[in-house]
């Protein structure tokens, strides 16, 4: 924590200049490697700390606090990295030779594998590669072609190197994050390097290394809710600290009120989005302590408790967005300028919020259909 809360000063300062670059620059991307958050989640073997899932909530939160696109990228990077766990020792031997390895990429299928001996070939189109521009590897899925088909997509971890970036990357939330596209042109991945996507959804841990440790039994999904769902509380803390330092002087302009603060109308704005901060960060920080109990007990996790986990982002994500929201609401017209971080943060976080993974409808829609007796509408669990 101590060490993401120095980094908040730099990523504040140069917040305008991460959205123009539309990637993070080398030097704010060095200081993030030399703080030593990207060894949170790699396994110990190689140097990590295997940090646990409140650990993980509250570091990332702390780096929202300065910069979303951050705060995003190395939330990326800490999922993937303990992802790459998850393949077999002689490929982490080799991903994990390169010091604080940056791992990206996501598990939407966005390609065609082709079987040849000794391995596959990889050609297809993905979008969305948030840190790719500043990563080693690059997890690729794919669907096979011929009768390969019938198991189900496979995912690869690909040299980024071995891949044609497109820089298509121009949005107005999360601009920083560098989310380019990816294309692979008849790239053949060895068999080491691929396995079955539907492995990694059901925590079938291929490193004899890492396969008794608590932290690789818990769900891929489950650990994605860890890494993501603290960004945006840390976002709305951050804007909540923005509104705040900028209420002293201000009047509510065309009303009686000589100051903003002592408007009634600012105190429920005020009010009401902290409790929903607060919400937001109890929700997280209760999850995450049942990761941590289940882990301590060696439990299984059952698939009513991954719809949980799915809901939780989904909620962390509304409760933290209707607070931003809020908050640019009221900040005034004077807070549509550039230099103030009001309507950055409101992008932000709306970009986090319609995530696929984290949108609120989805994953409330998904809780509610359990409630409801039925089966879940998606494998991503």
């Amino acid at each position: 924590m101590r060490r993401a809360a120095d980094l908040v000063p730099l990523l504040r300062e140069r917040s305008l200049e991460i959205d123009a670059a539309r990637r993070l620059p080398p030097d704010v991307l060095q200081a993030v490697v030399d703080s030593g958050l990207l060894r949170m989640r790699a396994p110990r073997q190689y140097g990590g700390y295997e940090s646990d899932a409140r650990t993980l909530v509250d570091v990332h939160a702390e780096l929202a606090r300065g910069n979303s696109s951050a705060a995003f990228c190395v939330s990326v990077w800490s999922l993937l990295i303990w992802m790459a766990g998850l393949w077999p020792d002689e490929v982490q031997d080799e991903v994990f030779a390169t010091p604080d390895v940056r791992v990206s990429g996501t598990l939407a299928v966005g390609g065609s594998a082709r079987r040849v001996d000794g391995g596959w070939v990889f050609n297809g189109t993905w979008k969305f590669n948030s840190g790719v521009l500043h990563s080693q590897w690059k997890v690729t899925a794919a669907m096979p072609e011929g009768p390969e088909a019938a198991a189900g997509p496979v995912t690869a971890l690909v040299p980024v190197e071995a891949l044609r970036i497109v820089d298509d990357w121009d949005t107005l939330g999360l601009p920083g994050s560098g989310s380019v596209t990816t294309v692979a042109e008849d790239v053949f991945v060895a068999d080491r390097y691929v396995v079955p996507t539907g492995d990694l959804l059901r925590d079938q841990c291929k490193s004899k290394a890492n396969y008794g440790k608590a932290d690789y039994q818990v769900p891929m999904l489950v650990t994605s809710t860890a890494a993501t769902g603290g960004q945006l509380v840390g976002a709305a803390k951050y804007a909540m600290e923005v509104f705040l330092d900028r209420l002293e002087g201000r009047p509510l302009t065309y009303t009686d009120y000589a100051a903003k603060r002592e408007a009634p109308v600012t105190h429920l704005q005020v009010g009401e989005a902290q409790l929903l901060i607060e919400e937001a960060e109890a929700r997280m920080h209760r999850f995450a302590d049942l990761i941590a109990d289940k882990s301590a007990r060696a439990e299984e996790w059952t698939q009513d408790e991954r719809v949980l986990s799915r809901v939780q982002l989904g909620r962390t994500a509304q409760l933290a967005k209707r607070a931003v929201d809020i908050l640019a609401s009221a900040g005034g017209g004077s807070s549509i300028f550039r230099d103030v971080p009001l309507p950055r943060i409101q992008r932000d976080v709306h970009a986090v919020t319609i995530h696929a993974l984290t949108h609120p409808d989805t994953n409330i829609e998904l809780y509610g259909r359990m409630l409801c007796g039925l089966e879940p509408n998606s494998a991503y669990l």
